[in-house]
């Protein structure tokens, strides 16, 4: 029955590897890059995943499902990435720094990563909003922790971290858009600079990340 079909998301049942799903993904991650996301279809995903399409089919219902599960496997990868990097720094301030580094130094090391998250997702609203507001809750809850240490005023801190992913985002894009843009490493210390004095902050060096 077409209403059984699994839904992006659900963890696979016993009889059945995770990895099979996990191959789909990384091949879907492929395709949707290089061709975006009208012009991917299920059977080169299919292919490269060295899967059948009835494989292909119990895991996501059609293309939009693999897409929208792959997007929500790249922002949970993502996020825990830049949450253990600053789990080690005490300082709300430098952990703001340093969730900034990691997550535009992520976009720098894999424009494939940034195409995905900040281009094809255009055009499906609900997962765009979706997947910067997971960024947003991150920043603010950062923000919240710099406002009740003291290290910066009291705030909108949900306004300001929208303001702050507006920013990032219009970076990354002018970026992957215009040749002659700076590498996005050049960009790092001007915009820690403006962020964090956007919010009463102000930032020494930028941490290292590498």
């Amino acid at each position: 029955m077409a209403e059984d079909r699994r839904r992006p998301g659900r963890p696979p049942a016993p009889h059945e590897p995770a990895e099979t799903r996990d191959r789909l993904l990384d091949a879907a991650a492929e395709v949707f890059a290089e061709r975006g996301f009208h012009g991917a279809a299920v059977d080169e995903i299919v292919r490269r995943s060295n899967a059948s399409k009835g494989t292909f089919y119990f895991h996501f219902p059609h293309k939009q499902g693999v897409f929208t599960a792959l997007l929500a496997h790249l922002v949970d990868r993502l996020v825990a990435r830049v949450e253990a990097r600053i789990a080690v720094e005490t300082d709300p301030v430098r952990r703001l720094d340093l969730a900034l580094a990691v997550l535009v130094d992520a976009f720098g090391e894999r424009r494939r990563l940034a195409r995905l998250l900040l281009v094809e997702a255009v055009g499906l609203e609900e997962r765009m909003l979706g997947i910067h507001g997971r960024f947003i809750a991150l920043i603010a809850r950062h923000l919240d922790d710099a406002v009740t240490a003291g290290s910066i005023p009291d705030q909108d801190t949900e306004l300001a971290a929208t303001a702050w992913m507006g920013a990032i985002n219009e970076v990354v894009l002018r970026w992957l858009y215009d040749d002659q843009a700076p590498a996005l490493a050049e960009s790092l210390p001007g915009l820690f600079t403006i962020l964090l004095r956007s919010v009463g902050a102000h930032s020494g060096s930028p941490p290292r990340v590498g």
